[in-house]
């Protein structure tokens, strides 16, 4: 006579067979909709969409927004600063911000000098 766990255990190794070759989670597309357990970036008090628009002084801007810098020069605040330089004539230089960082015009990269 076959013990009773014996008989009990086979449907349950089947069971767990077929799940762990299931692909019924492994093919939920990874990046539709909300990840609701991840936080929402914020830009003062409003929740926006990174991937449609930054924050840059607590403003939410389009990514493709231009801003004037100087008389003859443009920048994109989302990935921009605009500089001026306080030596010498005044001419603008347009600097590159950091991802991850507080971007300040001292410490951030040169992006292009604008002409006078």
């Amino acid at each position: 006579m076959i013990p009773r766990r014996c008989i009990l255990g086979v449907p349950v190794c089947v069971t767990i067979f077929f799940l762990q070759g299931s692909k019924a989670v492994a093919d939920a597309p990874m990046g539709s909709g909300l990840w609701l357990c991840q936080p929402a970036p914020r830009c003062g008090d409003q929740v926006y969409d990174p991937l449609q628009h930054c924050c840059s002084d607590d403003t939410i801007l389009p990514l493709n927004r231009t801003r004037q810098c100087g008389p003859n020069c443009t920048f994109w605040p989302c990935l921009e600063l605009c500089c001026p330089e306080s030596f010498g004539p005044k001419r603008f230089v347009v600097k590159l911000k950091v991802l991850g960082t507080q971007s300040q015009c001292p410490s951030s990269p040169i992006s292009r000098i604008c002409p006078s």
